[in-house]
């Protein structure tokens, strides 16, 4: 018989068996916006079904099982021979496989594909984020490709293909592939120019023969991989397959797999090529200038990513302060914590409303969009990526001791967080390549301003930003050395411009007065006490 003081009294149900996309507000008024209203059926159906399967208790818990299950690696079989394999647990297949299924990889041939596929990423973010890795390596690769329409013939129908097909094999008999990416090393880190790998032509024109290491190389199990190398003619991208045309494994041995802190169900490694096959992509020498679209897409993906650890972590927060109680009524209407849900939830609005737009400027492709996104993307990724971190922190703060336990979904969110900041360059890379749009290609300030010059007068605070923006624009004397502040205040303006036009007014009011504002905290949960925040906090509350 269980003793009466075993009883079980204010704890917070779980968040499970929900639609993620319908539930997230600010989510489906972005996709809403930016969608053809021809297309407004066939979007919000897909996207409300991931949102039910990505809130599903079934997903939730293959979530749980990759992540407490890292890969394995098999350097070599029972006979001593050279394996290379990466052994996952099943649950990773079935979330890449729904992921695969989900579009991820298919934004190029489809109408609005990207603000769809940007829509989805941000959903089955939530759902376990280590999968994220290879379908966004997998869908970036496609521009890189089609630097040569012969490869991009040969592989794109495979790269977005809808068919998750995880077996090893020549990948012309196989219905759908995924690539991952290999740049970093050891003596270089960001410096890829600095790379060692050498490349040496073979006699069949495109073909070379590659030695030398990755330090970081994305997703090992895929079917290729998109590599630079030091080619007779300077640095120079490849195309690497796993398996060759003729079935034989090529030359692509796994050293080790990285020990991360977050990102646990996904695989990383350090890998060896030693006379590895390749078929050269692009011109020798301009290695850098032909992946660098497959760059700017995986860092978009790291803002969705951001996007959507950040509305987890707001949902789960505000989840639990709506069912837990103390000192005497809900947490959520406590004043208090009001004013941190709602700081929370601010922050992930504006986060989601950018990557949108940015992703709805990709499928626009016009002069002007292309314009934006150089200096856009860049500032986007230094500061979303940014603001993950304290917002999972703090979210998890909001749930106590109970967030702070392995059985809450918390951790893994904080310990996830930092890394969309590391990927694909660091802040200082990010805040440079801003600086390098400002200096070299004046259109993108002219098509940054354009848009940000959109919601002039319909805020004060923003219009004070906007103006000390432009005088900071207009002194770039030491501007390295302020080059984090100014992709910041780039990034702020246009997250407010975007809220001021398109947010209901409670948000739009308190992201100006908290982030633009003279009012402005340095914590969560310092807005100004005079603000509507119990509609802001409303509106972040997970319910579809």
């Amino acid at each position: 018989m269980a003793g009466s003081t075993h009883t079980v009294t204010n704890q917070v149900p779980p968040l499970v068996g929900y639609d993620v996309f319908s539930a997230d507000r600010a989510l489906a008024d972005a996709v809403a916006r930016h969608l053809d209203p021809d297309l407004r059926e066939e979007v919000l159906g897909e996207l409300t079904a991931l949102g039910r399967t990505s809130g599903s208790a079934q997903v939730q818990e293959w979530g749980r099982l990759a992540n407490e299950n890292p890969p394995r690696l098999r350097t070599h079989d029972r006979y001593g021979n050279r394996a290379d394999e990466v052994d996952f647990h099943p649950s990773w297949h079935r979330l890449l496989g729904k992921g695969v299924s989900a579009g991820l990889t298919a934004a190029w041939g489809r109408p609005a594909g990207h603000l769809r596929r940007a829509a989805a990423f941000v959903v089955w973010t939530q759902a376990e984020a280590g999968n994220g890795c290879p379908l966004s390596m997998t869908h970036a690769a496609v521009p890189a490709l089609r630097t040569d329409p012969e490869l991009a013939a040969e592989w794109e129908p495979r790269l977005t293909s809808m068919v998750y097909d995880r077996e090893l094999r020549p990948a012309h008999s196989k219905a759908g592939a995924l690539f991952g990416m290999g740049m970093t090393e050891k003596q270089g880190g960001s410096d890829v120019r600095a790379n060692t790998t050498a490349a040496r032509p073979l006699a069949q024109d495109g073909t070379y023969e590659l030695t030398g290491h990755k330090w970081f190389c994305s997703a090992p199990m895929s079917d290729g991989f998109l590599v630079l190398a030091q080619a007779p003619g300077g640095l120079t991208c490849f195309l690497v397959p796993r398996v060759l045309g003729d079935g034989t494994r090529n030359v692509f041995r796994i050293q080790r797999l990285k020990d991360k802190l977050g990102n646990r169900s996904n695989a990383s490694a350090e890998v060896e090529f030693d006379g590895t096959w390749a078929r050269r992509v692009g011109e020798e020498g301009r290695g850098v200038r032909t992946i660098i679209e497959m760059v700017a897409a995986t860092r978009l993906d790291c803002v969705l990513g951001s996007a959507g650890l950040m509305r987890q972590a707001v949902a789960q927060a505000v989840h639990h302060c709506t069912y837990r109680e103390a000192f005497g009524g809900k947490l959520v209407d406590k004043p208090l914590m009001r004013n941190v849900l709602a700081d929370l939830a601010l922050e992930s609005e504006a986060a989601t409303a950018l990557a949108l737009r940015l992703a709805a400027a990709w499928d626009d492709g016009g002069e002007q969009e292309r314009a934006l996104l150089r200096i856009a993307v860049p500032a986007a990724k230094y500061w979303v990526t940014k603001r993950c971190p304290p917002v999972a922190v703090e979210a998890a703060e909001c749930l106590g001791g109970n967030g702070y336990v392995e059985e809450s979904p918390m951790p893994r969110l904080v310990r996830e967080s930092p890394l969309n900041s590391v990927w694909e360059g660091a802040g200082n890379v990010q805040a440079l390549d801003v600086l390098r749009a400002l200096q070299r290609e004046p259109g993108a300030l002219d098509a940054y301003l354009r848009e940000v010059g959109q919601a002039r007068g319909a805020d004060h605070r923003l219009d004070g930003a906007i103006k000390d923006l432009l005088t900071e624009l207009a002194d770039l004397e030491g501007v390295e050395g302020r080059a984090r502040r100014l992709t910041e205040r780039l990034a702020l303006v246009l997250q407010g411009s975007l809220l001021v036009r398109f947010a209901p007014p409670q948000v739009a009011d308190a992201f100006c007065a908290g982030r633009l504002g003279s009012d402005a905290g340095a914590a969560f949960g310092t807005l100004p006490h005079t603000l509507d925040l119990a509609s802001v906090v409303e509106r972040a509350r997970p319910v579809s």
